[in-house]
């Protein structure tokens, strides 16, 4: 079940590994989320130690 994948105007056919864009956008939201969010926790530990 995508959670945020966005419709788009022209659909790959199939690819390879038995991946589709849902999946694709759904993973890299998660990762960049996650991403963003550890760099801000570093960021404030950083500061408050300093």
């Amino acid at each position: 079940m995508p959670l945020f994948a966005y419709a788009t105007v022209g659909d790959p056919g199939p690819m390879p590994f038995d991946l589709n864009l849902a999946g694709l956008q759904n993973g890299v939201l998660l990762y960049l989320g996650l991403s963003g969010l550890v760099f801000m926790v570093i960021w404030i530990v950083g500061y408050v130690r300093r």
